[in-house]
């Protein structure tokens, strides 16, 4: 069936060359999971349960979130803190982001992102907690976005406050 060489080495080519790539895209989807602290602890997240101010739904099916960008679980904002605790999408280089504008596209992000105020970045994809610098107002913000930089995508957002 196969007889000519060049037909042969094409296909051990193609096939070889597919299971290199899959191999890369599991290495780049992997290596933030194998990475990645240990999440805080459940009194680190009940003396954050003491500081909230707001707490918010953090919901799986926005706009922009899709089957390997999302996050479902709950955040809770206080004066100095921000934490999360649900469950994450595993990626890299997440960052989270206060937004004075609800958010759930990466138009709408790259649309306000003069206005908005880097907290820090995201290390661990169950919970994390987040200090939050004295200089931000939170009155100015009403939701919290959470942004891989490396890859300029969406992951998810939660409206904490009504402005």
């Amino acid at each position: 069936m196969f007889s000519h060489p060049w037909i042969k080495r094409l296909l051990l080519l193609a096939s070889h060359g597919g299971v290199g790539f899959i191999g890369f895209a599991l290495g780049i989807y992997m290596l933030p999971i194998l990475t990645a602290p240990s999440s805080p602890s459940d009194v680190a997240m009940m003396q954050v349960l003491k500081q909230t101010q707001y707490v918010a739904d953090v919901q799986r099916d926005l706009q922009d979130s899709d089957l390997l960008h999302w996050g479902e679980g709950t955040l809770r904002v206080g004066a100095d803190v921000i934490a999360f605790d649900g469950e994450l999408a595993p990626g890299p280089d997440y960052i989270l982001y206060l937004s004075p504008e609800f958010v759930e596209t990466e138009a709408d992000f790259n649309r306000l992102k003069s206005t908005m105020t880097a907290v820090g970045s995201i290390k661990t994809f169950d919970r994390f907690i987040l200090p939050l610098d004295s200089s931000v107002n939170l009155e100015d913000f009403n939701t919290a976005i959470v942004w891989c930089e490396s890859f300029g995508q969406f992951i998810t957002a939660a409206q904490f406050r009504n402005k």
